[in-house]
């Protein structure tokens, strides 16, 4: 296993079990079944997408690690990420506390569809990080860069906006947080369903699927 590899897969060992964390621990328990299908479900898919693009795409890899406010050149950008990465937290942190202080019960179909919608998000990822190999995650421009406009670039003019929306709305929904609070966690103005239009925007997720804003390629 190169540098690389060891680098990437460390980080998203680490990642995932900060997520485990931030899960369980507001919670208080383990007995939290939509937590636990939220983490098996997100693990995977991270896991799946690390390991194919390690495969057949380092260069990518390596630039979704230069990920978070620190990484961003442009001060308006890093105060953008910086308010999106404490929103990211609350949209995993909230739903424990829910869970432990019973503020409402989700319908199970609720909770699935919420699955369904993780799994289409980063599905969506996935496929833009296939067509666009220049998809950093900071917003710059690299050398022979050019526009995309197949595959899911075809489809949507802004597809890791569109999934990182998808994500947002999905999350609150598969760990039964109250409507009230996923309305806010996923329209508030830093959150990526408000400003992706504008800015890069950060999604609870590991830097190598952390949606990001390009210059001459959609995002």
């Amino acid at each position: 296993m190169d540098a690389l590899s060891k680098n990437t897969l460390a980080k998203l060992a680490f990642f995932q079990l900060l997520i485990a964390v931030l899960l369980f621990l507001p919670a208080w328990t383990l007995h939290f079944w939509q937590a636990w299908l939220f983490w098996v479900v997100f693990t995977a898919a991270q896991l799946t997408i690390t390991v194919y693009f390690l495969r057949t795409d380092p260069h990518l890899i390596e630039n979704r690690l230069k990920a978070g406010p620190r990484a961003e050149s442009r001060p308006a950008q890093k105060l953008i990420l910086f308010f999106a990465v404490i929103l990211s937290l609350a949209l995993v942190i909230l739903p424990g506390l829910d869970h432990r202080l019973g503020w409402s019960v989700a319908p199970v179909p609720w909770v699935l569809l919420g699955d369904l919608g993780v799994v289409a998000g980063m599905s969506i990822t996935f496929f833009v990080f296939r067509a666009n190999t220049h998809a950093a995650a900071t917003v710059k421009v690299e050398e022979n860069q050019q526009v995309i406009s197949t595959g899911v670039y075809g489809i949507v003019r802004h597809p890791m906006y569109f999934g990182a929306l998808v994500l947002f709305i999905a999350t609150p929904l598969l760990l039964a947080l109250s409507g009230r609070f996923s309305s806010f966690l996923c329209f508030s103005p830093c959150s990526p369903s408000a400003s992706s239009t504008k800015s890069a925007s950060y999604v609870p997720i590991s830097p190598a699927t952390q949606p990001t804003a390009k210059k001459s390629a959609s995002t």
